[in-house]
């Protein structure tokens, strides 16, 4: 089974245990990350979404946080002595796919991510659903840092 998903304005084919390189996230390592903008899913049968397939995410354990390789930017113009050297180095994400869930499987792998570390990868309405699950009292209007806050104290 495999899917693709949308990140950081790039698509990504993806299966179980692949490990890749997305745009920088915010998360750490050991971190798990769901990427609900599910394109496609294929297999036996190939679904395809409009634009996204409804009920179908791909969980993600962060690996490490990092910087590819330096990239030179040189600039020059001949007989006019100008010459412009610049580098950047892109900071990116490195995750290892631990599990593609579709449909009927959401709610199984919801019971089984009970263990799940809150973070700010995650959407406010999932932070507000485990504040609430933990008995703590936090407005709807409250910022996501200060959801977890609460979550951790």
């Amino acid at each position: 089974m495999y899917a693709i998903i949308k990140t950081g304005g790039k698509q990504y084919r993806v299966q179980k245990d692949d490990v890749f390189k997305i745009e920088k996230i915010n998360a750490e390592a050991g971190d798990t990350v769901t990427f609900d903008e599910v394109i496609a899913v294929g297999g036996d049968t190939l679904t395809v979404g409009t634009p996204f397939v409804e009920g179908t995410a791909v969980h993600a354990e962060v690996v490490e946080q990092g910087k590819n390789d330096k990239v030179i930017i040189y600039k020059y113009k001949a007989k006019k002595d100008y010459r412009k050297k610049n580098g950047h180095r892109q900071p990116y994400t490195l995750v290892k796919v631990t599990d593609i869930v579709s449909g009927g499987q959401k709610a199984a792998a919801a019971e089984k991510q009970d263990d799940v570390k809150p973070s700010m990868s995650m959407k406010k309405e999932e932070l507000l659903a485990i504040a609430n699950e933990k008995g703590i009292e936090v407005s709807s209007k409250a910022t996501k840092a200060e959801i977890l806050e609460a979550i951790e104290a």
